[in-house]
């Protein structure tokens, strides 16, 4: 796969760094810049794609935009406005932005559109992606072996939010779910948040109740202090007590529909991917919902919106 060059472009220095480490994580090569005039002598450095922020002090957004696309008209430049700024955002499409997004903005989205305007800039045509396209890699996620307790995870978790971002411009919500890993490194299942969360609830909220008492209903009033009671009770039990250890797989190169449908009658959020017999990743319902929403705003086709 190309290594896509990313511009970079905000006077917030701690933005620029933690953006660059993250979309480095994401398999892109990151050129910094602390402000359009900064941003311009970087263009020496034929970066593929623009991500500039409007309110920087000197030039502004408007102004290098109109810069760059003066100097490169086919670069396409992806604008950071602020929240329901749709002045801002017209006049960014006007002066030949390739699309905007709406600050704080997820960082899986960010990804999402650099490829889309990387392809729309190389005439790109839209080809339908397999499972392994669309996945994240098990890399991306916190992983623990099984023997592991509840209190590991969310200390291995913790560890790695640490290195997470969010600003008023970027929002990188990391997995929160931790990927637990038999001794060869295989996936033996998946502690999601949902998982601890039913965990904390006491035992006989969950047990079948007796056919006398179908009607039978607990008291919530008797529940204050419960919470913390049970975390502390669950914290050193192992984690293969409530991870959910039976993830469904899909193979590396199955095809679209087969990756929805299984999702659908399964049901399923999220299925392990598999090449030949290695597990590589991790597809969430997610990831089909930004092909949806890119096919939709393309019609299939990457090309410049015409919104506005």
């Amino acid at each position: 796969m190309v290594k896509i060059k990313v511009l970079m472009v905000d006077d917030e220095e701690r933005f620029r760094t933690t953006t660059a480490k993250i979309l480095a994580r994401k398999g892109f090569e990151t050129i910094l810049a602390a402000s359009g005039e900064e941003a311009m002598e970087k263009m020496a450095e034929k970066p593929d794609v623009v991500i500039l922020d409007v309110k920087m002090g000197g030039l502004d957004g408007h102004e290098t935009l109109k810069l760059m696309k003066d100097k490169n008209p086919d670069l396409p430049i992806i604008m950071l406005t602020g929240h329901g700024d749709v002045p801002g955002a017209k006049k960014a499409y006007e002066t030949g932005a390739f699309d905007y997004l709406a600050k704080p903005c997820d960082v899986d989205l960010l990804g999402a559109k650099i490829q889309d305007a990387f392809e729309y800039a190389n005439k790109r045509p839209y080809v339908e992606k397999v499972a392994r396209g669309i996945m994240i890699p098990l890399e991306e996620y916190t992983q623990i072996p099984l023997a592991s307790t509840v209190r590991d995870a969310i200390q291995a978790l913790e560890k790695s939010m640490r290195h997470l971002l969010a600003t008023d411009r970027l929002m990188d919500t990391g997995h929160r779910s931790v990927v637990v890993t038999n001794l060869d490194g295989s996936v033996a299942g998946l502690l999601s948040p949902l998982d601890l969360i039913d965990a904390v609830r006491p035992g006989y909220l969950s047990a079948p109740k007796p056919s006398m008492a179908d009607s039978l209903q607990y008291s919530a009033m008797f529940w204050t202090g419960l919470f913390t009671t049970r975390v502390k009770e669950i914290m050193n039990s192992p984690v293969s007590d409530f991870m959910s250890d039976s993830l469904p797989v899909i193979d590396a190169d199955a095809n679209l529909m087969e990756v929805a449908n299984n999702m659908v009658t399964l049901p399923a959020r999220r299925m392990l991917v598999k090449s030949g017999r290695e597990d590589i990743g991790i597809v969430r319902e997610q990831e089909l919902f930004y092909e949806i929403a890119k096919i939709i705003s393309t019609g299939g086709n990457p090309k410049p919106n015409t919104r506005g």
